[in-house]
């Protein structure tokens, strides 16, 4: 069969474009011609896929969104695709990989002036057109939690709905070699044995909660503050952090990488994990730092944050957020009483449950759901 995967946006260390990447290439790895359509297309192109990105016009990005989606609807069209999957919300999608919320809940916490926005219209327009009673989009979710945000929104048929198991990499596990791992990165970055390095991955840091973590780091009694090395790794805009983190006096102890490869050597290097979220569908870094054995420190926001309690390998923050909750929690943690604890549990946890399988399921599923959408077709 062919299959045209669709995303408005692909650049390295997305978890999402992550995500579309690999199930694109497990389904081509099944025998199908798979395409992924793009606006943009950031770093290398992959083997035995095809990339077609599309010039669209628009003032603002909605009205490019939308222009996108009508040439994607044409050009699947005229090259016969026999299944559409998105990876952001787009009507005539036969399936949907729900990485984002509901956006209509979120929305509904705005102004009603905003609700009336052509922004608010498009977005919750293409929503309905996944999720709405009268679509038979089927859709890929990753967590129970959104599945209800979205049923009580627009009334999903459970049986439209197939809940994937997460899908991090093997790579994340802590080896045999992780203490010469953690030496020898730790030595890169010039950070003392006697020294806690606290770290953060992920993109958007706003959203990833950073303000939080440069909030708590701050309110640690001076002698703690002063052990702390604090990394950050993500595709953003650095600047209006470093401004917050010199403003707060800690600037020498933060420190900014873009986007990289070697995640799992900074996953043995750190002492905690911190991913004070305001809100994070799944957070599969919380899982990829659960499975290398680095206890982490987490908002409930985060969909996967059960998964830490589960494991007992780390703290989850509860809603509603108070600084001063976490500040406290943060400084009791780094004392260390617990670390080894967590760090056992969750490298245990990673080896007695299924983390690993989303993208082999999600190719399944596709599968499945377009041969039988063919079917009734014939």
């Amino acid at each position: 069969m062919k299959f045209a995967f669709v995303i408005y946006k692909y650049f390295p260390f997305g978890g999402v474009q992550r995500d579309c990447l690999r199930i694109a290439q497990r389904v081509a790895e099944r025998g199908h011609e798979v395409e992924i359509l793009c606006i943009s297309w950031e770093g290398d192109r992959p083997e035995g896929l095809a990339v077609q990105q599309f010039d669209v016009l628009g003032i603002t990005n909605h009205r490019r969104y939308r222009n996108f989606a009508r040439k994607v609807r044409r050009y699947c069209d005229q090259q016969q695709v026999d299944g559409i999957i998105g990876f952001n919300k787009l009507a005539g999608l036969d399936l949907y990989f729900a990485a984002d919320g509901c956006y209509r809940l979120k929305a509904a916490t705005r102004t009603p002036l905003y609700r009336l926005t052509p922004r608010y219209q498009y977005f919750v327009e293409d929503e309905a057109s996944v999720f709405g009673p009268q679509s038979s989009t089927h859709i890929l979710a990753l967590g129970r939690r959104e599945m209800l945000h979205y049923q009580q929104s627009y009334g999903t048929p459970p049986k439209r709905f197939t809940l994937l198991p997460p899908g991090i990499s093997a790579d994340r596990k802590a080896p045999a070699n992780s203490a010469e791992i953690r030496r020898n990165c730790r030595l890169e970055l010039n950070i003392r044995d006697d020294q806690l390095l606290l770290l953060m991955v992920g993109s958007g840091f706003k959203t990833k909660g950073l303000d939080r973590a440069l909030l708590a780091i701050k309110s640690l009694p001076s002698q703690q503050r002063q052990q702390v090395r604090f990394v950050v790794i993500g595709k953003d805009n650095f600047s209006p952090f470093r401004q917050m983190a010199g403003r707060l006096g800690i600037s020498e102890q933060l420190t900014f990488f873009p986007g990289r490869e070697d995640i799992p050597r900074f996953l043995q290097a750190a002492d905690y994990l911190m991913h004070p979220a305001y809100y994070e569908n799944s957070g599969m870094i919380l899982l990829e730092a659960l499975v290398a054995g680095l206890p982490v420190l987490a908002t409930s926001a985060c969909g996967y944050a059960h998964f830490i309690e589960e494991a007992d390998a780390g703290v989850v923050l509860p809603a509603p957020f108070e600084q001063e909750k976490m500040n406290a929690v943060l400084a009791d943690m780094l004392v260390g009483k617990n670390y080894s604890t967590w760090r056992e549990n969750g490298i245990r946890f990673g080896q007695t449950h299924d983390l690993f399988s989303l993208h082999d399921v999600a190719a399944e599923t596709i599968e499945r759901v377009v041969s039988q959408k063919q079917e009734q077709l014939a």
